[in-house]
């Protein structure tokens, strides 16, 4: 079949990348001249593991194409998908401004039967709209709208893509059915479950989804916070209600908070929504604010773990992004964190695998380091943001030779607080009692 894919941003590249490794022809288009020259010389814009193969496979087999003219992609194609950025404005809401201009763009073009597909997360209405705007550009147009939210993690997105739990098709148009599975024949083939809605049963899911894991990570954090006071571990915890069936393991990993493209966006939006609607998500809105709370007294307890005051003291930093496996800095815990530390006079070094660049762009006055281990020498305290793998390997002989204190602070529970003791480092990790240092190895 033949698709495009309106924006290459990391909705539109990872699954246009994906729908042609399944055998379609794919075209994705954007504005961005820099961004289309790029990916035509084979440089992806984004770290995601896997993508650049993928990439690059379906580039050579003629399958996978970019582009900056809507003109020559968008005639007969099967399926259109808006993949464009819906970033929040300061009210709130979704701003949708992108996704009206692409199907503004789109509706010139039309040749024969198309089902134009929002990809991008929207609220409840906005295939409607998108609807009334292409119906007004072109009258004549033989189409219909369909939404068919993304549910992608990033650092695991092509898996996610290939394998989901999951596919939700919102419309009741039996000609768009049709494409649509066609589209998504090879994975229905490996009996992947597809759920056909409404548009807007379908549009209000994918808020949902986010709504409800922002939900758990904010509910572990809290309970984290009483298991500290009460000497209990958080961890524990976690696998002990995760074992029921009806709640499930994941999202239940206590740590400094949600951040990234999705959670942060889309609670905010949901809850605009439910608002304009009478009918408000108290819910919601308290998990929005525990997450908020939750990194300022992450830098609280770091300064507490360094004796109560950080002025004067260097701290090293291993980790930046929201999470690992992903240079998203979007809404990372470290842009909240590492200001507020710096506000109390902290001299940071920092260190991420594949962030650093990214990171520069919303973090000043940080010294970057080349690698992991160059974040320690002569530092007061060494502090985990982000679970990247390699950071779960250090030389921790070697961590505490290089630091001035042999001080660990461990937002992500990477180590054990067994483990670290027996190496002499005082070690503080997250809603976990933590033994005495032990200075057997010279601590």
């Amino acid at each position: 079949m033949k698709v495009a894919m309106i924006g290459t941003g990391y909705v539109g590249l990872v699954s246009g990348a994906c729908f042609a490794d399944l055998g379609h022809h794919v075209t994705c288009v954007d504005t961005d001249a820099a961004k289309i020259a790029k990916l035509r010389r084979a440089e992806i814009p984004i770290y995601e593991p896997g993508l650049e193969d993928i990439v690059a496979r379906s580039v050579e087999a003629g399958r996978l194409s970019f582009t900056m003219d809507a003109t020559g992609a968008v005639p007969s194609c099967d399926a259109i998908f808006i993949c464009v950025g819906t970033p929040p404005r300061e009210d709130g809401d979704a701003d949708l401004s992108y996704v009206y201009a692409a199907a503004q763009g789109i509706a010139a073009h039309l040749n024969g039967y198309t089902v134009i597909v929002d990809k991008s997360t929207v609220p409840v209405g906005t295939g409607d709209e998108v609807e009334r705007i292409i119906r007004k550009a072109n009258p004549e147009a033989d189409f219909d709208v369909a939404s068919n939210p993304e549910f992608l993690r990033e650092g695991n997105a092509i898996d996610d893509f290939m394998r989901p739990d999951r596919i939700v098709i919102g419309t009741n148009a039996p000609r768009a059915r049709e494409v649509m599975q066609a589209l998504y024949r090879p994975l229905m083939l490996a009996e992947t479950p597809i759920l056909h809605t409404s548009r807007a049963t379908a549009e209000l899911t994918k808020y949902a989804a986010n709504a409800f894991l922002a939900m758990k990570v904010t509910f572990i954090n809290e309970i984290a916070d009483i298991c500290e006071q009460v000497g209990a571990d958080v961890q524990d915890v976690s696998r002990g209600i995760g074992l029921d069936s009806r709640i499930g393991t994941k999202f239940l990993q206590a740590g400094a908070g949600f951040g990234g493209s999705c959670f942060p966006k889309d609670t905010l939006a949901l809850t605009s929504t439910a608002r304009k609607v009478g009918r408000p998500t108290q819910i919601v809105e308290a998990v929005m604010a525990a997450n908020a709370e939750r990194k300022r007294r992450m830098a609280d307890k770091i300064v507490a773990a360094c004796g109560g005051t950080i002025a004067g003291k260097v701290l090293g930093v291993l980790g930046v992004t929201f999470k690992p496996n992903t240079d998203d800095m979007r809404d990372a815990p470290s842009l909240d964190i590492l200001p507020l530390l710096q506000q109390a006079g902290a001299r940071i070094r920092a260190y991420d695998p594949e962030g650093m660049s990214e990171a520069r762009k919303y973090l000043s006055d940080i010294e970057w380091s080349a690698d992991a281990y160059g974040v320690m020498p002569g530092a007061d305290a060494l502090l985990i943001l982000t679970e990247w793998n390699e950071f779960r390997v250090l030389d921790l002989d070697r961590v505490r030779r290089e630091l001035k204190r042999p001080l660990m602070i461990d937002l992500r529970n990477i180590y054990t607080p067994g483990d670290m003791a027996e190496a002499g480092f005082e070690y503080h990790s997250v809603g976990r009692p933590s033994p005495a240092r032990s200075t057997r190895r010279g601590g």
